[in-house]
């Protein structure tokens, strides 16, 4: 026998659910989006600053000082897979109206007007770490990476850790070849042919002003990173990108916080972070040949060191410089090993 149905308890009862359920979760064919807390957006005073974390573990200070920087507002996770586990953690640490998680996995989903609009509603946004050719593939030339730039514009905070640091740089190496959850390139791979299939650098993705002319790195001296990042820095010169590029690297466990004036400082228990900039072009930069590249201007800022990333000075950094002659990295300070 079929019920008379009776429209109103029935609507009333499903918004109230809606309203006591947390986290909500908002699914599409395309994207995902988990939010917690308020479902209504809100509008907070923000103050610029970038949160470069180089992978490994999360740094509960660094996290608290992005919150910090959007008191009151929308905190908000992009990622390309995965699913939400950041946002209890980064709750503990914020004054938040909501914490949300959104899953972009394809260009197709970053096209979707929704995922614009939910990004440019955020107060603060932080890219999780992943696979960065998944973010340069499916994110770059996108109404994400504009939302994202106008989210910059505007003066609202940034951050990102491993594959989510790597893609805030003008310069991003973009993993293209490379398996996910590989360790990627190596470096003993790109020093000996700087045009190997796998040395793929891109660019005009993002527009942080102060990371200008800068490529980002993580997992640095633990994965040993350095030879690939001085390939990364010659290809750059020899392609006629920049004649001086610069390079921020992170370690694991380390973070470096950039304030809206260049001020830096260095967090975390890592081997900290690799201030690096290019005083003359390659002398060996070709195909099939190990690279030669001489003096490249190092600054090592352990934890607690600062360094102003506009004027490019370390307050309490140690410097030395390094040079690759065929193939090989060489300290020329014998004070200072590589890292």
């Amino acid at each position: 026998m079929l019920r008379k149905s009776h429209p109103f308890p029935i609507l009333a009862l499903l918004l109230l659910a809606t309203l006591t359920t947390t986290p909500r979760s908002y699914s599409q064919a395309k994207y995902q989006y988990i939010r917690m807390g308020n479902p209504q957006d809100a509008v907070a005073k923000t103050t610029p600053g970038y949160a470069l974390m180089g992978g490994g573990f999360d740094l509960d200070e660094a996290f608290q000082w992005l919150c910090d920087k959007a008191p009151g507002g929308d905190f908000l996770i992009l990622r390309a897979a995965g699913d939400d586990d950041y946002n209890d953690y980064v709750n503990k640490f914020c004054r938040a109206n909501s914490v949300a998680t959104l899953i972009i996995p394809s260009r197709e989903a970053a096209a979707d007007p929704k995922v614009s609009q939910i990004i440019n509603q955020a107060e603060a946004v932080f890219i999780a770490g992943g696979d960065q050719a998944r973010y340069m593939n499916w994110w770059q030339h996108s109404p994400v990476r504009d939302a994202l730039n106008a989210h910059i514009a505007a003066g609202k905070p940034i951050g990102g850790t491993s594959a989510g640091l790597a893609v805030l740089g003008e310069y991003v190496y973009s993993a293209q070849g490379d398996a996910p959850d590989d360790d990627g390139l190596a470096s003993n791979q790109a020093l000996a042919d700087p045009y190997f299939s796998r040395v793929t650098v891109r660019r005009d993705f993002l527009q942080i002003p102060l990371l200008h002319n800068t490529l980002t790195d993580s997992h640095f001296a633990k994965r040993d990173r350095m030879g690939r990042t001085l390939v990364f820095l010659a290809r750059i010169v020899q392609d006629g990108w920049s004649a001086h590029p610069r390079e921020i690297a992170i370690d694991e466990k380390s973070a470096v916080l950039i304030e809206e004036d260049g001020s830096s400082r260095v967090i975390g228990a890592g081997k900290g972070a690799y201030f690096l900039s290019v005083q003359k072009p390659p002398q060996t930069c070709t195909a099939g040949k190990p690279l030669t590249f001489r003096d490249i201007a190092v600054h090592h800022g352990t934890t607690g060191s600062e360094f102003n990333v506009r004027d490019w000075k370390p307050k309490s950094a140690a410097s030395y410089s390094l040079s690759v002659v065929e193939g090989l990295v060489q300290s020329t300070d014998s004070n200072h090993d590589i890292y």
